[in-house]
């Protein structure tokens, strides 16, 4: 049994939130994201907002796995990972 979408995005926003606060994160938690995300984006009938702000986040998970240092690359999202956090709906 595969993951609910309110699942899905709980779970992209705790790796984000931990991200956000944590500072560090590695590579299988980008790829985890990256995977969710393109799922989430072929199968759901998703709100241009919602659309939008997902393919945001895929585009830093992506980035995030190919990296010299994955601590400065979300040091330097810090912003963005805040906006996401908040703006990710879970109802």
């Amino acid at each position: 049994m595969g993951l609910n979408r309110q699942h899905q995005l709980q779970l992209i926003k705790d790796i984000l939130t931990d991200h956000q606060l944590d500072c560090c994160g590695t590579v299988a938690e980008y790829e985890q994201v990256g995977r969710v995300i393109q799922l989430m984006l072929a199968k759901e009938d998703l709100d241009a907002d919602i659309r939008q702000l997902l393919t945001d986040i895929y585009d830093y998970s992506q980035k995030g796995t190919s990296v010299h240092s994955i601590d400065a690359h979300i040091e330097a999202h810090q912003s963005h990972l805040s906006e996401w956090v908040e703006n990710i709906p879970l109802s």
